[in-house]
């Protein structure tokens, strides 16, 4: 088994091996190893608006592909549950639906809104029935605004996760971001998903390979802070561009910040602009193949096209030409290991530390 150990001292360290990008068994592993117990974007309160609405998920298909849905409850109460009867496996919601209850079309088991079984026809005879285990599982929610989240497992709270962020963005008023699926998109990439994650985690990259991004932003002034599982990049803005009118509430107060760029481990992004915010959520498909999720939530429309977070698309094409050459030349012979610039990259270094963590 491959150690994955790296050095806590950024100054020291090497790279994580690149038997972790290349090996199938290591791929496999995470899943479990990492996906199984981290929390994931499961949807928006707008896929459950009102009591009755129950909307089918398939958190990361193509990897943990795991069936749940959201519904909101009589109470007004959400919940999140595998969406899979639990007679037969059959799938019970297969489109989003009002409902006065979940009714699985198989057989006819029906459940509460909030999971409770309620009843099953032709099962009178069946000993100890109904128990707790013909009941729809709850899974942890974590709301922030609109967003939703959730975890397959109990191991970590959502604070450990997103406390920094919640706390750091409080003054927007993101129950009024509205989601524009037409400014939403996917991109396929050929490329391992800790390529694409590591690339996002630092700035050192920026002058060479983003000529755009670096005229809107002041990279020597380019920060980055580390939390347990998560970090966040500070894109420090010109004078005369597109920045934040921040409140006096926020620690930022007085600065030129043109963008924020929270990353969440394993595989979430929130970027942060002055019109609203971009979530990317990294799908890992295939060991060299990855879907990146661009997931538009617009706050002020007048800012759009401007700034840091003026041409999205440019800069994904920029960065998927980079992370697909990383793909394709971390299989040489001759490369194995790298190391970290200490000035530029704590957030990689920081990721591969929680790589290592996980994959034990």
């Amino acid at each position: 088994m491959a150690n994955f150990e790296v050095h806590p001292d950024i100054a020291e360290a090497k790279t994580i091996s690149t038997d972790f990008y290349l090996d199938p068994r290591h791929f496999k592993d995470s899943k479990e190893k990492i996906f199984g117990h981290t929390w994931h974007f499961a949807g928006n309160t707008d896929q459950v608006k009102e009591s009755g609405w129950a909307t089918p998920v398939h958190l990361l298909e193509d990897f943990l592909n795991e069936p749940l849905l959201l519904s909101k409850d009589k109470e007004g109460n959400l919940h999140c549950m595998p969406n899979v009867c639990t007679h037969r496996g059959n799938l019970i919601v297969e489109k989003p639906c009002k409902v006065n209850d979940l009714r699985c079309k198989y057989h006819g088991r029906r459940f509460n809104l909030n999971g409770k079984f309620l009843s099953m026809p032709e099962f009178k005879e069946v000993k100890n029935f109904p128990s707790d285990a013909d009941d729809l599982v709850n899974l942890p929610v974590h709301q922030w605004g609109k967003l939703l989240f959730t975890s397959l497992s109990k191991k970590f709270s959502a604070d450990v996760f997103f406390k920094e962020m919640n706390d750091r963005m409080s003054w927007m008023p993101l129950s009024e971001f509205v989601f524009r699926p037409e400014l939403s998109k996917d991109y396929l990439i050929d490329a391992h998903w800790a390529l694409y994650c590591e690339n996002y985690l630092e700035g050192f990259h920026i002058p060479f390979v983003h000529a755009g991004l670096n005229a809107a932003i002041d990279y020597g002034n380019y920060s980055v802070e580390l939390y347990r599982y998560s970090s966040l990049q500070i894109g420090i803005g010109k004078e005369d561009g597109i920045n934040f009118d921040l409140p006096k509430s926020s620690p930022d107060y007085g600065k030129k910040v043109a963008a924020y760029y929270f990353w969440v481990f394993p595989n979430m992004m929130f970027n942060f602009y002055p019109w609203g915010l971009s979530v990317n959520i990294i799908h890992p498909i295939a060991i060299k193949k990855t879907r990146v999720s661009f997931l538009t939530f617009v706050w002020d429309e007048s800012k759009m096209r401007q700034g840091a977070g003026g041409d999205l698309h440019k800069v994904e094409m920029e960065d998927e030409e980079i992370v697909q050459n990383v793909q394709r030349g971390i299989r040489s012979r001759f490369y194995t290991h790298g190391r970290y610039s200490v000035t530029r990259e704590m957030g990689t270094h920081h990721f591969h530390r929680l790589i290592a963590e996980f994959m034990g």
